[in-house]
This record gives C-alpha cells, sequence and structure tokens, in this order.
C-alpha cells in the first residue's frame, strides 16, 4: 500500500460533534500482553459521561471480544471478523457475512502450497490441522479459544468466518496478500491484520463497511464517528469514518490514511483520543 499524503487534522468544532467512537482491538485498545489498560477504561467511561459511545471492531471471532464488551460496558453493536459477524452485546448476531466456499478452498490450497500454516475460523471454532506456530498463545488469549485439530478442513469450508494464514516470514504474509487477492478477486477481502497475519474473509467483512453499519445501529451520523487502527486492514474505516485515528506505532500507510495519529498502544493512544474528543466539549 502506498503512502498518500494525509488529510487536514480535524477541527475543534469536528471533534466536539464526534458521537461515536468505533476502535480496533489488537495493536490499538490493547497493549502488547493483550491487557486493558485502566487509563483507557477510565477514559472510555469519561467519554461516556460526556456523550461519546463507544464500541469495537476487530479481526478477532466474536469469543475474543465479549470480555472486552462487558468491561467497557458496550451498549451498542459490535463487529467481529473485520466486519464480518455483526452482533448485540450479549451475543445477538445481527449480520453474518462467510466465505465463498470456493474461495475458501483456494485460498486454503494457496497457503498450503506456499508452506503457510492455516486457520480456518467456522461454527464458532478455531480449526487448525495441529500445525505449531509462534502465534498459538497469543491468539488463544485474544480469541479466549482453544484451537480444535482436524485432520481435513474441507467439511467446514461452507461454513468458513475467516481463513487465515500465520507466518513470521512477515514478507511472505505481504506477497500472499498480493497473490491471493489477486486470485480471488471480488470473491473475497484478503487484508493483513497483522504483520504474521493474513485474512481471507467475505467481501462485506471489512472494516469500511463495518463502521459505516455500526454507525447505522447506533443512530449516529457516519460524519459524526471516528475509527482507530493501527492495521492496513484498518485502513477502509480510517478512510469511512468522520476522523480516522492513527496508532502512533502504525506504519506510514496506514498513518497517511487518517487524519490525526495518537500515540503508540503501549502508551494508551485510544484513551488520549477520547480525552481530547471531551476536551472539545468543554
Amino acid at each position: 500500500m502506498t503512502p498518500e499524503p494525509r488529510r487536514p487534522e480535524p477541527s475543534r468544532e469536528e471533534l466536539a460533534a464526534v458521537r461515536l467512537v468505533v476502535s480496533d482491538i489488537d495493536g490499538t485498545l490493547v497493549r502488547d500482553d493483550k491487557s486493558l489498560s485502566e487509563a483507557t477504561l477510565r477514559a472510555v467511561r469519561r467519554a461516556e459521561a460526556a456523550g461519546i459511545l463507544f464500541t469495537l471492531i476487530s479481526a478477532r471471532p466474536a469469543s475474543g471480544l465479549g470480555e472486552l464488551v462487558e468491561r467497557l460496558g458496550i451498549e451498542t453493536a459490535v463487529g467481529a471478523f473485520n466486519g464480518g459477524t455483526l452482533f448485540r452485546p450479549g451475543g445477538e448476531v445481527i449480520e453474518a457475512h462467510r466465505l465463498d466456499e470456493a474461495a475458501a478452498r483456494r485460498t486454503v490450497e494457496m497457503l498450503d502450497e506456499a508452506g503457510v500454516p492455516v486457520w480456518l475460523f467456522a461454527d464458532g471454532r478455531w480449526l487448525t490441522r495441529g500445525q505449531p506456530t509462534p502465534y498459538d498463545d497469543r491468539e488463544r488469549r485474544a480469541a479466549r479459544l482453544d484451537p480444535s485439530v482436524v485432520p481435513d478442513f474441507a467439511p467446514f469450508l461452507a461454513r468458513a468466518d475467516k481463513v487465515v494464514g500465520v507466518s513470521e516470514r512477515f514478507d511472505l504474509v505481504a506477497g500472499l496478500e498480493a497473490s491471493v487477492g489477486a486470485a480471488l478477486g471480488a470473491a473475497a477481502n484478503v487484508i493483513r491484520s497483522q504483520h504474521y497475519f493474513l485474512d481471507v474473509t467475505a467481501p462485506a467483512a471489512n472494516k469500511g463497511d463495518g463502521v459505516s453499519f455500526l454507525a447505522r445501529a447506533a443512530g449516529v451520523d457516519l460524519a459524526h464517528t471516528a475509527a482507530i487502527g493501527d492495521m492496513a486492514n484498518d485502513v477502509p474505516m480510517l478512510r469511512r469514518a468522520g476522523i480516522g485515528v492513527a496508532m502512533g506505532q502504525a506504519p506510514d500507510a496506514v498513518r497517511a490514511a487518517a487524519r490525526l495519529v495518537t500515540t503508540t498502544n503501549q502508551d494508551d493512544g485510544v484513551a488520549r483520543f477520547l480525552d481530547r474528543l471531551v476536551e472539545a466539549r468543554g
């Protein structure tokens, strides 16, 4: 993704008009150890007291959002699988967009050809074929799931929420983003959610469409939303929301897609932005 000149920073009046903040989770809301800091929790509560709604959209499965939804006291819709599954707090699914079976099969074939371990999310499960990766424990913490080892993905491909290619070779993952994306075309959304994860989901499972839906569900005009993220899969919502905010450690292309850059996730960048919104209303 080629960096482009960043759009003008929002005015104080634009900041004061924000009524809904949609946040990515990993690399954004939580710290690198997946913890939610007390500073961020307090900032969300201050924002809500000021009349600003807060919600989440993530590449995680729905199981990985529930605890955060509860701790943050979120009352409006949230999005899992990059917006592919949209649900209300409590678990009621509003919309679910699954990957076409042929696209899921082709993805697995291409990742196998590249020698990349594959994860499949379907039927509320995290499925693997037993290939260990350096990111297994991290995914257990994020998804709040243990992997189920299956000999073959074929029985699940018609119900796939997400196929993930996993590799510590970041250059290989970047290359696969291009090649798998070209092979699948309009049949799938192919994007890196982390440098080591290639996510393949249904076309509608993208954070641009997701932030639009979450704004409608909350009864907020898209112009009065802000979206915060750190990776390439966040760029569609940073461009679609009224105000796009990149984390301080985000790659240059992600920062260029935003109107503001906050501090890093380790330095509570979400909290700092929320406090800026509250201050603008003062």
